[in-house]
């Protein structure tokens, strides 16, 4: 099982070029397993990116959100208790709380993080990949 960074996520569903070969090769396998999963925290923050203008979509947030819930082999795993406490007890200098949740997620599930963002890769206790 693996899951998605926020970005990793995005650049998936709308420019899977963007992402390395390696990571893409693994969501690919992953999919193909039902594999795949992403935060909802992931939700939140795209929309606060597009909110803010940091993030266009190609078509509004709400259909996008759709469309990506509706793909039968990646599951969204809502904040639970255990992720929310999780997340504040991780060793871990980064104080983003998305990238917090989302690496809590990983951890919760011992599942592999796809993720561009090196502090998040350098968390030891949760393998991750990228290029």
């Amino acid at each position: 099982m693996i899951v998605l960074d926020t970005h990793a996520l995005v650049w998936w569903v709308s420019s899977p070029d963007k992402l390395p070969a390696r990571a893409r090769r693994l969501i690919d396998a992953e999919s193909l397993d039902n594999g795949l999963a992403a935060s909802s925290i992931s939700i939140w923050e795209l929309a606060m990116l597009t909110q803010r203008g940091r993030l266009a979509l190609t078509v509004p947030l709400d259909v996008w959100i759709a469309s990506v819930e509706a793909l039968p082999f990646l599951r969204f795993v809502p904040i639970d208790n255990g992720i929310a406490a999780r997340a504040v007890l991780l060793d871990l200098p980064h104080r983003d709380p998305a990238d917090r949740m989302i690496l809590a997620t990983a951890l919760g599930l011992g599942a592999t993080l796809v993720t561009a963002d090196t502090r998040l890769r350098s968390y030891r206790s949760v393998k991750s990949v990228w290029g």
